[in-house]
């Protein structure tokens, strides 16, 4: 019987981008299509097969330790990117300001899906996700730049809708307009999740 579950939510890509160089600058370029490998996005400066640890995994590692690379990519869903922009005030956000590697339109509440998800598109490329990305300080930099006095507003606003960071499991190409299908873990909700979490 299978793990995972083929659902009947399909979206569809409407953005891809690359960060070349983070040390230059967070701001990915847009692509017309992106060659997923299994060390991530290819030229992606967020791509290999291991990367050094950060604080999202503080509790777990001393900052800087080498780990797996499962944030090869940083998703977005367009309602969301909307939903931020307007909460900022602006009548849009380009991705591009945020880093982001792919912005996907279709799935809800995309920003909470659940780990060990599959996105796949069409013709196989396969991103499992890792978990919810966490708004940072960084984007505010790129925004203010292009949009005066609303960088601070970014944070707040994307608060449970930063999207999520993935891996690639199967390599391939993706493409702006192409289909990109969930498919979910056939596996209940922990029942001591929110107990380990302090009832949050």
């Amino acid at each position: 019987m299978p793990a995972l579950l083929k659902t009947d939510l399909v979206g569809k890509i409407v953005w891809l981008g690359r960060v070349a160089d983070r040390d230059a600058a967070l701001q990915s370029g847009a692509l017309s299509e992106l060659w997923a490998g299994f060390d991530g996005p290819k030229g992606e400066a967020h791509g290999g097969m291991t990367r050094p640890s950060c604080s999202r995994v503080s509790d777990q590692y001393r900052r800087g330790t080498i780990i797996r690379n499962v944030r090869q990519f940083s998703v977005l869903s367009q309602e969301d990117l909307d939903a931020i922009a307007a909460q900022m005030g602006l009548s849009d956000l380009d991705p591009a300001l945020l880093g982001a590697t792919m912005v996907v339109a279709g799935i809800p509440d995309f920003s909470h899906l659940p780990p060990s998800s599959r996105l796949q598109a069409t013709g196989g490329a396969t991103l499992v996700v890792d978990m919810e990305n966490r708004p940072c300080t960084l984007p505010a930099r790129p925004i203010e730049d292009t949009h005066p006095s609303f960088g601070k507003r970014f944070k707040p606003a994307a608060a449970g809708r930063r999207g999520v960071t993935a891996w690639v499991e199967a390599e391939g190409m993706l493409r702006v307009g192409a289909k990109i299908r969930l498919h979910i873990p056939d596996q209940p909700v922990w029942a001591h999740l929110a107990a380990t979490r302090g009832g949050i």
